[in-house]
């Protein structure tokens, strides 16, 4: 089956609702996608559905019509507490996005609610909303909705809610399986009534997601949309509308080339994914200070209260710059995305093919682009053969200018920022020597001073991949690296509390012999002192208007107890020094969505 568009909306053999075809007029739906002319029908029809289609082909419509079509001719009609459809998807950034779909539609059919269930907010007030509200519909990520179905203490009996089910939709379910919801997937079927139409919608097709359809459809019906003119022996994965190009630059010339880019497309809208958490929240600072007058976004996994409202601003701007991690890689529908940059290519050949599918959607054009190194060239025939991705080599960036002593000022000038290069290092060649495509990307093979140049950083960090290894070629700055502050006042007063006990103990050890200490406390007593210091610091960091964000206090009070464990000798100088090393490695592991 072809994905281009497959005629209008009533050449389906089943008619649509009056109030379904008025809201697909007004949002310009004129024309049916292939994989929404094939499930559509199926669904209404009693059958169960395993589409496979290429990102942006328009799965989500493919399911929120004939959902709201069953529940229309349902004869008994649903009661305030009675669920009749569940989607079920991977991120929260995705059931936004599905929710805004859904509420268009019911704008007509008042009579039925939705509410959606995702992370970063607080549960109780979700189920204070639905015991207020109802809902006919669930739209909801796989952790926050096991949490729904055991909250019957706090007045909640979703199981029961649930017995009146008539649709289940995996959405994304590839990824479902990827990020290791199996097993709340699990949970969560156990609550459902086995007579139910089931629609599980992909990207891609892989054991895993087999042994899913077996277990959670009936003789469903496969559908596989390919892209048209493509022989189905190698059927590309990618839009046909989508250029796709690569870019060679050396490592310390990478970020350099990324800003010339942006800045020579600043009235695009563009999408720029980093490889881990860390990474995003130091280049992404970088990035706000060198492209002036444009709006920059950053959102990444480790975010939790934040990314809701920052992925609703990026989507309705006409132009701007989004930095990200994969958690924005799959199912997310941004309007008018030009270019998707790939500045890390992925640890996952697949998903390298759904970053790029966040443009060129539903038919539009679009671009991406990856920067490789010259090592990494042959990346470009592994994707074309493993991934059937086949990419054009763009000419080197023009008019590229060295930005790289800005970013090493702004590192000077807050040790915030300094902290931020160091972790963005060390998460980059942690995730380097995670990469699935291990025969291309190598550690030992890496250029760490070049890497180093390439990131603006002061010094060599001490994390075990660089120990017993020397830089010469590497000049590190003439300023000690100690003495660099905090812009936030709170945070560098606490930071020099710290350095002042850390030297009266070094003294307190040179000059005592050495003693045993017992490491045998209560640990309810270490609980109790953990909150006291917590709620201390809180209280502190409002009172005095810090602008820390919740994971630099964090980092703070780990340093704190780090330090307190220092000087009452329960670990020694050198055991200080690793742990604050593994802090650096831990805190830039890679994306958690």
């Amino acid at each position: 089956m072809d994905n281009t568009t497959e005629g209008k909306w009533d050449s389906l053999p089943v008619k649509l609702n009056d109030g379904i075809m008025q809201t697909l007029n007004e949002l310009g739906f004129t024309h049916m996608t292939p994989v929404q002319s094939a499930c559509i029908p199926l669904f209404m029809r009693n059958k169960d559905v395993a589409a496979e289609a290429v990102t942006g082909s328009g799965k989500t419509l493919a399911f929120v019509i004939p959902i709201i079509e069953i529940l229309i001719k349902r004869e008994d009609k649903l009661k305030k507490m009675q669920v009749g459809a569940l989607i079920v998807t991977p991120t929260r950034e995705l059931a936004l996005q599905i929710s805004e779909v859904m509420g268009q539609f019911l704008l007509k059919f008042p009579q039925f609610r939705q509410i959606l269930l995702i992370g970063g907010s607080n549960p109780i007030e979700d189920v204070e909303k639905f015991k207020e509200q109802g809902a006919n519909i669930l739209i909801a990520t796989p952790g926050r909705l096991e949490d729904m179905f055991r909250r019957k203490a706090d007045g909640l009996d979703l199981a029961l809610s649930v017995k009146f089910l008539e649709v289940l939709v995996l959405d994304e379910a590839d990824r479902l399986l990827d990020m290791g919801f199996e097993a709340s997937l699990n949970v969560i079927l156990g609550y459902l009534p086995k007579q139910r139409r089931t629609g599980l919608f992909s990207a891609t097709q892989t054991q895993e997601l087999e042994k899913l359809v077996r277990a959670g459809l009936r003789n469903p019906v496969r559908i596989t949309v390919k892209e048209k003119g493509v022989a189905a022996s190698c059927t590309q994965k990618t839009p046909t509308r989508l250029c796709n190009y690569y870019t060679i630059c050396r490592a310390e010339d990478k970020f350099n080339s990324l800003v010339a880019f942006l800045r020579q497309h600043k009235h695009e809208k563009q999408l720029v994914f980093f490889s881990t958490c860390a990474c995003v929240e130091y280049f992404g600072r970088a990035l706000e200070a060198l492209i002036k007058s444009v709006t920059i976004h950053c959102i990444h996994g480790k975010m939790k209260h934040k990314r809701n409202k920052i992925f609703s601003e990026f989507r309705s701007l006409k132009s701007g710059i989004l930095v990200c991690t994969d958690v924005m890689a799959r199912g997310i529908d941004i309007p008018e995305v030009h270019w998707v940059l790939q500045y890390d290519p992925p640890s996952c050949a697949s998903a390298f093919v759904h970053r790029c599918g966040r443009t060129a959607r539903i038919g539009n054009q679009g671009n991406a682009m990856v920067f490789l190194l010259p090592m990494e060239e042959s990346y470009v025939t592994f994707l074309s053969i493993n991934q059937k991705c086949p990419l054009e080599q763009m000419a080197p960036v023009s008019d590229v200018v060295d930005v790289l002593p800005k970013v090493k000022a702004l590192a000077l000038a807050d040790r915030a920022m300094f902290d931020r290069g160091m972790r963005a290092f060390v998460s980059t060649v942690q995730a380097y020597a995670k990469h699935e495509c291990s025969l291309i990307f190598r550690v030992k093979d890496l250029d760490f001073v070049a890497l180093a140049r390439g990131f603006a950083l002061l010094r060599m960090p001490r994390m075990p991949e660089l120990k017993g290894k020397n830089f010469p070629d590497f000049i590190e700055t003439t300023t000690d690296t100690d003495n660099i502050r905090y812009k936030d006042k709170q945070r560098e007063k606490l930071r020099q509390k710290l350095l002042i006990e850390l030297k009266k103990k070094r003294e307190e050890r040179a000059a005592a012999p050495k003693r045993h200490n017992d490491k045998n406390k209560a640990w309810s007593k270490q609980k109790n002192r953990k909150d006291r210091r917590r709620k201390t610091a809180a209280k502190r960091n409002r009172d005095e208007g810090s602008d820390m964000d919740d994971e630099d206090m964090k980092e703070l009070l780990k340093d704190t107890r780090l330090l307190k464990r220092l000087k009452k000798g329960q670990i020694s100088e050198e055991d200080f020094e690793k742990q604050v090393t593994r802090k650096w490695k831990d805190s830039s592991d890679r994306d958690a969505p």
